[in-house]
């Protein structure tokens, strides 16, 4: 690892916030240039920065395919402010189409914090699913699971754990020597988290997006690692034009792509492999298909971008009829870190950095009051040279939370560069807005505590 790399820690409190940087290094894809439909207040002003395959997502919403959204929460502590930007991403899946799966990471909770299933269970039910109902998400169309009443996610976990090794945990999580081995189990465990959705008694093969704080891409990364490494075809551009797909051959489908123990090849297997894709392919309306099996490739030249997803679960489909467990990566998208009232990072262990949902209104504007301002020391100075909504905290949590109108904060933004608006001035409309915004969501959880129970899934009721 080059000495000025970064390392992204999921438990980690300090995080880089070079964005664009961490784009370039980690493979990350700006949302600058993608186009969606009625996107929310954190698309729109670039807090939602960074996606892996959003495209397969927006493909199905576009052409009315099933798609999912995961997200998780750890058991443990307040809901903040800053947990409630990933609710509004999640609803606004939701509302385009999506399905809703949400893990409780009850044995990751008592594995690194030392969390009882019971006092688990607890905390997600009273602490954040009933602010999950609040801010609105449809119990109609959101499942709710434990980790430790759903087998399935350890088991699927176990199983790819063996595409993996340490190097590799080391290289993505910056693991050493001194690790606890309960932060090596549990991203195995998340692996199957995020993965498990897609299978049959889950909701069945469709693209999965995870919305996340870059801090938790390491998770993404080794899930999506896995997933293409138990991938039975490969689907890459062509170097002229169209798509290739190519057979990736592995200890589990050896017999079925016709490589025999003595190292011969049944090309009449390997043909009858090669006719399924064609056939596969042909059924989305392609007709110049050229089947290659000495070549070992399918060309379809004119498939386009746009026809990437559609080959791409035609390809899965195939390959789960072959006996293959077709996992399709997950998608992800990413937002930036809200800013702590002390202008540092947001946390729950301290109070002082960040609203939490249950704060009584007094307490809201009490924090609001004494947060970190980008103004300057005197009124003079401020008429004078003007403010800095970038760093000023009131003005921050307007943009991220509590101001919908996007004309209205360009108006301040610019009033406070200018000095026109002081620092006092613009702490009072972020009070005026925020504690708006938490009464009415105090009383939309008195409203829906009686929906708490409907999030749950079968197997976690």
């Amino acid at each position: 690892m080059a000495q000025d790399d970064l390392v992204i820690d999921p438990w980690g409190s300090a995080q880089s916030t070079d964005y664009d940087r961490i784009i370039d290094q980690f493979g990350l894809t700006s949302m600058e240039h993608v186009d969606l439909v009625s996107p929310s207040k954190l698309h729109r002003r670039g807090i939602v920065f960074a996606h892996r395959d959003v495209d397969h997502i927006l493909e199905a919403q576009r052409t009315g395919g099933a798609f999912g959204v995961l997200t998780g929460l750890m058991p443990s502590g307040q809901m903040h402010l800053g947990h409630s930007m990933v609710v509004e991403q999640v609803k606004w899946f939701q509302q385009q189409g999506g399905d809703v799966t949400i893990a409780v990471a009850d044995l990751e909770s008592q594995a690194t914090r030392g969390v009882s299933l019971a006092k688990g269970r607890s905390v997600a039910l009273e602490e954040y699913i009933a602010h999950y109902a609040a801010l609105g998400l449809d119990p109609e169309k959101t499942n709710v699971y434990f980790q430790s009443t759903r087998p399935v996610v350890q088991r699927l976990g176990f199983q790819l754990g063996k595409r993996t090794n340490l190097s590799e945990f080391e290289a993505i999580y910056g693991f050493g020597g001194e690790t606890n081995l309960a932060h090596v189990q549990a991203p195995l465990v998340q692996v199957g988290d995020i993965l498990h959705p897609q299978l049959e008694e889950y909701g069945g093969l469709r693209p999965i997006v995870v919305p996340v704080g870059v801090d938790q891409d390491p998770h993404l990364r080794l899930t999506r690692g896995l997933a293409a490494k138990t991938n039975w075809f490969n689907l890459r551009a062509s170097s002229s034009r169209g798509w290739l797909v190519s057979l990736s051959v592995h200890d589990e489908n050896a017999e079925v792509f016709g490589q025999l123990p003595n190292g011969r090849v049944d090309k009449a297997k390997v043909a009858a492999v090669f006719d399924r894709v064609v056939d596969a392919v042909a059924e989305l309306g392609f007709s110049d298909i050229v089947s290659s099996p000495k070549q070992g490739t399918v060309h379809i030249p004119s498939a386009t971008s746009r026809d990437r997803h559609s080959i791409r679960m035609a390809l899965l489909r195939l390959e789960r009829t072959l006996g293959g467990p077709g996992l399709m990566a997950p998608a992800s998208t990413y937002h930036h870190f809200a800013v702590g009232m002390t202008g540092d990072k947001m946390s729950s262990s301290q109070p002082k950095t960040t609203l939490f949902l249950r704060d009584e209104i007094a307490t809201v504007e009490k924090k609001i009051k004494r947060a970190f301002s980008g103004g300057q020391p005197t009124v003079e100075e401020h008429r004078r040279l003007g403010g800095n909504p970038d760093i000023d905290v009131a003005y921050q949590y307007m943009m991220y939370f509590f101001e919908e109108d996007d004309a209205y904060l360009g108006e301040i933004n610019a009033a406070f560069r200018s000095g026109k608006l002081l620092a006092g001035e613009m702490k009072q409309l972020c009070i005026e807005r925020a504690t708006a915004w938490m009464s009415e969501l105090h009383e939309m959880r008195d409203q829906t505590a009686h929906q708490v129970a409907e999030f749950l899934a079968d197997d976690s009721r």
